[in-house]
């Protein structure tokens, strides 16, 4: 009988311990589920838990499919994260150097998360709050909505804010992002935080991956990551991936790998330009993303470090690379830089399409 409690008891402890588990992220604002959606032989999870890609899924050239995606097994490790793994990160993606900056006359101090800099939003930013799921089609399409009280981190107005995960025929993946204030001007800049390893999240690194950019500027920064305010031409140095060649195959010219925003040429409002084409030659997967933004932070998981991911397996700097689109970083306090400025009554959309095929 005394074995019998014993055993008895522990159950119970086990059972409350897991109750609380779950609870975590509930008492952060609601309950966290996984969402998938699927169209044969591709498919993506994403979690309401900050509007998470957890996995893609999609087959290689012999018709083998493999998480493309860098994350974790459980949805409670993306709560202690500091990668942002597939992340929808906001209000204001990026850095905004010494988390401050003047509107409208008005000197607002935000969140310092980043050294003396706000990234990201600054600390408890989008990508760890709980967002709604409004509406799930497993076949199509799930889209999640977030509001976003005025003073939060430091910004100003009330804001909601929704991403949209859909399928566009039978390989291509689309995320619209939508954001609109409805008291005060504010800043907007969301950005998908999604780390790719074509070969498969548990490959290695990314530096045979080839990678064309189609941009010929990008905007320079200082040592804390900061842009300098001039936008400089990439001719002649590491930065050129004008022309498609392997992302290892200059990085060491660089003191840390690549992670800088770079200019898309012929950006228009009014329609999607091709921002980027990567290629593996082992899987033969390709992904070309075209966006409405003018840049794109490329990023070669400089800052990972002995990370334990899916099934186990430790992730290392150059396990993935990340492209953000994006409006221009700091854009707030440098004035010759597009504005991320949106009025009340004004719409942010923010939109990615990915391609993906093998040969």
């Amino acid at each position: 009988m005394a074995k019998l409690s014993i055993l008895i008891w522990v159950i119970l402890v086990v059972t409350v311990l897991f109750q609380i588990n779950l609870s975590t992220a509930a008492n952060k604002g609601g309950d966290v589920g996984v969402y998938e959606i699927k169209r044969r032989d591709f498919s993506i999870k994403v979690t309401n838990y900050g509007a998470t890609v957890l996995s893609v899924m999609i087959p290689d050239k012999n018709g083998k499919i493999d998480d493309v995606v860098l994350g974790f097994d459980s949805v409670e490790d993306y709560s202690n994260d500091t990668t942002y793994f597939g992340a929808l990160v906001g209000r204001v993606a990026n850095r905004i150097g010494n988390a401050r900056f003047t509107l409208n006359g008005v000197l607002y101090k935000l969140s310092a998360n980043d050294g003396n800099n706000t990234l990201h939003g600054g600390k408890n930013g989008f990508s760890e709050k709980i967002w709604t799921v409004e509406d799930h089609k497993p076949d199509s399409h799930i889209t999640l909505t977030y509001n976003s009280p005025d003073g939060q981190n430091g910004f100003p107005g009330d804001v909601a804010v929704s991403v949209t995960y859909i399928f566009m025929g039978t390989n291509k993946l689309a995320v619209k992002m939508k954001a609109n204030p409805k008291s005060k001007a504010t800043p907007i800049n969301l950005a998908s935080h999604t780390y790719w390893n074509l070969a498969g999240q548990d490959s290695g690194d990314i530096l045979s991956h080839s990678i064309q950019l189609l941009a010929s500027k990008i905007t320079p920064v200082d040592d804390a990551l900061i842009p300098t305010g001039q936008i400089v031409p990439v001719s002649g140095t590491a930065y050129d991936f004008l022309q498609p060649r392997n992302i290892g195959s200059k990085i060491n010219d660089l003191s840390d790998g690549y992670d800088i925003n770079y200019v898309l040429d012929g950006t228009s409002k009014k329609h999607l330009n091709k921002a980027a084409i990567v290629h593996d030659s082992k899987s033969g997967r390709k992904m070309e993303l075209w966006t409405n933004k003018p840049g794109v932070q490329f990023y070669t998981s400089n800052m990972v470090h002995n990370v334990k991911g899916k099934l186990g397996f430790v992730y290392q700097k150059y396990a993935g690379l990340c492209l953000e689109t994006q409006g221009f970083p700091d854009s707030v306090n440098h004035p010759s830089f597009p504005s991320q400025i949106v009025n009340p009554g004004e719409t942010y959309e923010h939109i990615m399409v990915y391609r993906f095929t093998a040969e």
